[in-house]
Parts: C-alpha cells; sequence; structure tokens
C-alpha cells in the first residue's frame, strides 16, 4: 500500500492499536500488520516519531516498563487520546462513505 494513503489516518491507526491497552512501540507495528494482513507494514522511522508527536500533543502518554534484557517504552492512550479516536473513526466513516459513493457509482 502506498504511503500517500496514509496520510491524514496515520494518527487515527496508532490511537486505535493503543485502545486495547498499553503497547511498546514494536508492538503497535506488529499489530497494524496483523490486523491489516500485512498491508500496513510500517517502518519504525514512520510510526516512532508519530507516537512521539501523539505524546506530544496530549493523546497518549508513555512510561518505562522494566523488562530483561533491556527496558521498552510502553505507550497508552489518555483521555483526550480516547476522544480523537472517536472523532478519527467518525471522520473516516464520513469520508470513506463520500468515496464509495463516488467510486462505486453505476457508470
Amino acid at each position: 500500500m502506498k504511503a500517500e494513503v496514509l496520510k491524514g489516518h496515520l494518527d487515527g491507526l496508532l490511537l486505535a492499536t493503543l485502545e486495547g491497552g498499553p503497547q511498546h512501540g514494536y508492538a503497535v507495528i506488529d499489530l497494524l500488520r496483523q490486523r491489516t494482513g500485512g498491508s500496513l507494514d510500517l517502518p519504525t522511522g514512520t510510526v516512532y516519531p508519530a507516537l512521539h508527536r501523539l505524546e506530544r500533543s496530549g493523546l497518549i502518554k508513555s512510561s518505562w516498563l522494566e523488562t530483561r534484557p533491556r527496558p521498552r517504552r510502553v505507550y497508552r492512550l489518555t483521555a483526550a487520546g480516547r476522544r480523537a479516536l472517536t472523532e478519527s473513526r467518525t471522520t473516516w466513516a464520513e469520508f470513506s462513505a463520500a468515496v464509495s459513493a463516488v467510486l462505486d457509482a453505476p457508470m
């Protein structure tokens, strides 16, 4: 899938992966890959900057989990992140319905 398709939707996708509970960055990447049957196999260079941006904006929080062999930073949704996820879902439903109305229209 082309990277351009993700523009404007990456935040919602990342927030959705955290809805079930805290995850570390690689788990977020793996969950996106699993849920999309491999269609979204995003590089760390895309995901981690987006996670940091979401944290700066207050939509997620991170903390260090002391695990072996090394500590991991885990991310979780904030209340603002849950609201943003709801808004993202609404926006996506409206957008996808509008695009489908055009692309699926009979000729």
